[in-house]
């Protein structure tokens, strides 16, 4: 079966160097955020089933444009794939049984030529 992306992003400079913005939007598909303290956890399985922990970050302060960023976790896995500026990041989830959720996250570098983006091709690391 194949899944729509509930986040698909072209990464930027901030994206690669400090964090991952995500749409206030694509929120709602992750876990809920834990009371105060405006963070949850949670396991990410990539494309070769290594699982990565990344951590959800929001806003304390603006509750109408919570701004989520992937903190925790996300550099050690830019790193890991050698994700790089114009590649792209799409995150998905799956509903099992028992209200059980899985997440997994595909990389597509980007095809570049002449420094101008043609498209984006699946990684297999």
């Amino acid at each position: 079966m194949v899944m729509a992306p509930i986040v698909s992003k072209r990464l930027g400079k901030t994206d690669i160097e400090k964090r991952m913005t995500l749409p206030s939007k694509s929120l709602k598909y992750f876990p809920p955020l834990s009371g105060d303290t405006h963070v949850v956890d949670f396991p990410v399985r990539d494309e070769s089933g290594r699982v990565w922990k990344f951590r959800i970050y929001t806003r304390k302060t603006d509750k109408k444009y919570p701004k989520p960023v992937l903190t925790k976790g996300w550099r050690e896995f830019v790193c890991s794939k050698q994700i790089g500026i114009d590649d792209r990041v799409k995150f998905y989830m799956e509903k099992e049984e028992a209200e059980s959720v899985k997440y997994s996250v595909r990389v597509e570098k980007a095809v570049k030529i002449f420094g101008a983006v043609f498209g984006h091709e699946p990684i297999h690391c």
